[in-house]
Parts: C-alpha cells; structure tokens; sequence
C-alpha cells in the first residue's frame, strides 16, 4: 500500500530539523507528527528541552517545537509499506530536500530519528549539514533508555 508523508514542519528560524523515515499509519491518518501513543518521541523530546511537550495538544507541541527552532519532517515523500514498520519500506521516493536553505537558512542540525532515516546521512553531509543518528523514538526501542535519552539530549547543543 503507497503511502504518502506528512508536509514539512520548518521556517525561517528552524535551526534542528529531526526526520523520520515515513509516519506511522496512525499518524498519517491523524496528519499529525508521533500520533501513534507508543512512540516514545515526545517523551524524548520532553527530555531534550527541559518541559512536559508530550503533555500538550499537537499544536502547542508544534508551538513549542517553533519556539526552540526545531523542525519536523520526513526522508520519504511516498512509499510502499505493509503497517508501520521501516523494514517493510519499499519503493521509496526522497522528499525534495533542495527547499531546506530556502525555508531554513539557520539550519545548523539535521537529526536522523532511527536507522531507516539514518541511511540517507550521506545526502545531508554531501549537502553541507552536520548530522546526528538519534536512536529510533519507537516504541519497540525502550530496552537501553538512558543512552537513548542522553543521546536525543545533544539536540541542545544546536539551539
């Protein structure tokens, strides 16, 4: 089944853009970024700001996503995928990353949520940016929490 990303969560001020590989089938019928309530994101990203995000309605998230110069998108603009899981990515088509230094020319970060993501790192770094593999915000990936958080932390240092 194709499936189509989410448009791009960024602007003029977006200084760490974090990107998936392709939402969840619940966050694509949400049309909203870590719908899906086992997503670990928005505890992690509570962590890594210092404030209770994952308390909040999705646009006071994306506000205070704004507000920190964090932006959200994803690597794939369609794919074909059976369910929610990476491994069954196929047919993939890249978004069209050209527009970053157009709509965010502070970007200083490109953060990559998991390995599916972080198998593009070579476009980004080609392109200029700095770049990080955060461990994935599944769900399925709580069994080394503390290195997960510590490591979604360094966001900090880019804002």
């Amino acid at each position: 089944m194709r499936k189509k990303g989410l448009e791009p969560i960024l602007d003029q001020e977006t200084k760490v853009l974090i990107m998936g590989s392709l939402p969840s089938d619940k966050s694509i019928s949400a049309g909203k970024y870590y719908a899906n309530p086992m997503n670990d994101f928005w505890k992690l990203i509570d962590s890594a700001l210092s404030e209770e995000v994952s308390l909040m309605d999705y646009s006071s998230r994306v506000a205070t996503l704004r507000k920190h110069s964090i932006g959200l998108w994803d690597i794939l603009k369609y794919a074909s995928r059976k369910g929610s899981i990476d491994e069954r990515i196929q047919n993939e088509k890249l978004n069209d990353f050209s527009i970053l230094r157009k709509k965010s020319p502070k970007l200083k970060l490109i953060a990559l949520n998991g390995k599916k993501a972080g198998e593009y790192e070579d476009v980004f770094k080609k392109a200029g940016y700095q770049t990080i593999i955060l461990p994935s915000s599944s769900g399925a990936n709580r069994r080394e929490s503390e290195k997960r958080i510590l490591a979604w932390q360094k966001i900090q240092h880019y804002l």
